[in-house]
């Protein structure tokens, strides 16, 4: 969970810098990416922790 949490941090400061600076509009796209998969990872660990162990 700190992954996810670390990307998400990742994510925010690169979209930040990237709408700041001038000429630098790929990090903000990268900072979006990032997030993207953030997400995904998320989710997918809240679904496989979700589940009830069959017996």
């Amino acid at each position: 969970m700190a992954w996810i949490l670390f990307l998400i941090l990742v994510a925010i400061v690169l979209g930040i810098i990237g709408a700041a600076a001038h000429g630098l509009f790929y990090l903000l796209v990268i900072g979006i990416a990032v997030f993207l998969v953030a997400l995904v990872l998320a989710g997918s660990r809240l679904r496989r922790a979700g589940r009830r162990p069959t017996r």
